[in-house]
This record gives structure tokens, C-alpha cells and sequence, in this order.
């Protein structure tokens, strides 16, 4: 990529963001916002937890995604059964009778972890590593997988038969923690009109690997006033209960705070979403508009929230 400064390849970011935008809208109906958080998480290198009830194109959201970003794909449908190989890959004995490794759904550029909460934490733990290092381990060699690395992993919020629930390092992992909602009625109008007919949409490749690399570095040459990046990292210390900062609704009803990561997600999340929106710098408010879904699954609530029935967003809000 040839840009004379970085401002002009700021410029190019958001055009290249409206235009992804436009294409998945093409298919994706009634969920802008869920775009922009997952594009947002791709280009900060972080991953993505979607929570949704079925039925609400989850699973389509991200083969979409993935279409438009012209990255190797993999789908993983994570069931009791599976086990770490079954993701990271195996040894075999070929016919030179020595040991080949056989690599699994793990090296791809974009993962669609779907239902992560109905495998066991041994597979989870396997997947844990790729997240954080980028790079797993197998027979005892250690292999480093592929820029960019992107991780979507689905969750049904209603079943929680048989399922084995995310541990708070794994969460923590995750940069965001979306919620999915229901459509619209006029969305849902377009849903079931298109896919009940003969409607088919063909989707064009918008941007290469190299390309997401180039732009994934450029966030993090983003420069943040003082009073910004005070505002993310205070606002992570604002939940911790019974330290300096904490206010009265934390001690009041929070169990735990989020750690330094939810900080660093805070300021790479907030010059994305300025960059995304035609700024050049964060403020304040590109803060606020990341903060729920960084800080939502990093707090855990204690009794007293729970007896009083105040959700989590709501204490964030407070926060806010």
C-alpha cells in the first residue's frame, strides 16, 4: 500500500469500511451495529463473542464477513465429543513410515467457533492459546498461525444443558461481547420476503489479508490525548470494588472488575471507532461507544444485583 502519510491511509480505512459495510448490508439486514463491533474487533486484532438466540444469522453473519474479507475460512462446530486435536491437528504416520503433522481447522485466517460453550475446557484451553499467542502446540512443536487471526465464536444464552460455560480467562480473551438482538419488523419484513424466494446475493471480495495487516498496524499509530486515555483506564478502575476509584453502584453491586486487558481494549477499540467514523483521533465519546461490549463480560455482578435484577449494562451505564 502506497500512501504518501498515514492520513491518507486513515482516509482509506474508512473508505474501505464504508464500502464492507455497504456490501455485507447486502445480506445482513437491520444489524449496522453488530457489523461495525465485529469489523471494529478484526481491525483492533481482537476477537469476538456473538450471544444470541438461534435464528438471528449468527452463523451467516460471519461466513458473510468472511466472504467480503477474502480470508481462509474455518468452521468449527464445537460438540461435547471434540477434542484439542480435532482442532489444532494431529500426527499421522505416512507411508515413509514417519511422522507427519497434520494441520487442523485452527490454521485459517477467520475461526467461527460456533456454540464454544458446548465443548469441555480441555478444547476450550486449546483454543484459549491460539487466541492469546497466536500459535498453538502440537506433538511438541510449536506452530505460529497466520496474520491476521481473527476468532468469532457463537453462544446460544438460552440452553445451558450440556454446556460447559466460558471460564473468566477465556472471556477475558475476547475483546468484545456482543448481544444480538431481535430484527426490526421492517427488517424482518426484508429477511423472510428474500430468503423464502429465489433471491440470491453475489457478494465481491473488498480487502485483502495484506491489506487488514497494513490497517491493523496503522491503529496502533493512532496518537490519544491524555485525557482520553486517562478517561478508558480509569473508567476500567471505576469496577473494581473496594479500591481507590471504585464509586458507589461498584461496591454496591459488582463481585469483580475488569483487569488491565478491558484498558488496553478500551483505547484500541475507541481509535478504531474514531478512525471508522472519519476522525483522526479518539475522544471521549469513541470510548463511551465501545465500553459496553469490552467491559460486559469482564464484571461479574455479586447477590445484591442479582436479587435487585440490575443487569450488568446497566451498571456500566452508570459507570458511563
Amino acid at each position: 500500500m502506497n500512501f504518501k502519510n498515514d492520513v491518507e491511509a486513515v482516509d482509506a480505512l474508512k473508505s474501505r469500511y464504508d464500502v464492507l459495510q455497504a456490501e455485507i448490508k447486502k445480506r445482513i439486514y437491520g444489524q449496522d451495529e453488530i457489523i461495525k463491533q465485529v469489523l471494529i474487533s478484526l481491525f483492533s486484532r481482537g476477537h469476538c463473542l456473538l450471544i444470541g438466540v438461534p435464528g438471528l444469522a449468527k452463523t451467516l453473519l460471519v461466513n458473510t464477513i468472511a466472504e467480503v474479507l477474502g480470508l481462509q475460512y474455518s468452521r468449527i462446530q464445537f460438540t461435547p465429543d471434540l477434542m484439542p486435536s480435532d482442532i489444532i491437528g494431529t500426527e499421522i504416520l505416512d507411508k515413509n513410515r514417519e511422522f507427519k503433522f497434520i494441520r487442523g481447522p485452527l490454521f485459517a485466517n477467520i475461526i467461527l467457533a460456533d456454540e464454544i460453550n458446548r465443548t469441555p475446557p480441555k478444547t476450550q484451553a486449546a483454543l484459549l492459546e491460539a487466541m492469546q499467542e497466536r500459535a498453538v502446540t502440537a506433538a511438541g512443536e510449536r506452530f505460529q498461525l497466520d496474520r491476521p487471526f481473527f476468532v468469532l465464536a457463537t453462544q446460544n444464552p438460552i440452553e445451558q444443558e450440556g454446556t460447559y460455560p466460558l471460564p473468566e480467562a477465556q472471556l477475558d480473551r475476547f475483546m468484545f461481547s456482543v448481544w444480538l438482538d431481535y430484527p426490526e419488523y421492517a427488517d424482518e419484513l426484508e429477511i423472510v420476503r428474500n430468503t423464502t424466494s429465489d433471491f440470491t446475493t453475489e457478494l465481491s471480495e473488498i480487502i485483502s489479508a495484506e491489506e487488514i495487516k497494513y490497517f491493523q498496524d496503522l491503529i496502533l499509530k493512532i496518537p490519544i490525548n491524555d485525557h482520553v486515555l486517562k478517561y478508558a483506564v480509569s473508567l476500567s478502575a471505576k469496577t473494581r470494588p473496594e479500591t481507590k476509584l471504585a464509586t458507589a453502584v461498584t461496591n454496591k453491586y459488582l463481585k469483580w472488575g475488569a483487569g488491565p486487558r478491558a484498558s488496553q481494549y478500551l483505547v484500541l477499540g475507541a481509535k478504531t471507532h474514531a478512525v471508522l467514523s472519519g476522525k483522526y483521533s479518539p475522544d471521549i465519546e469513541d470510548v463511551k461507544a465501545v465500553a459496553k461490549t469490552i467491559l460486559r463480560h469482564r464484571v461479574i455482578k455479586n447477590y445484591k444485583a442479582e436479587a435487585e435484577n440490575i443487569s450488568v449494562d446497566q451498571i456500566i451505564e452508570e459507570l458511563l
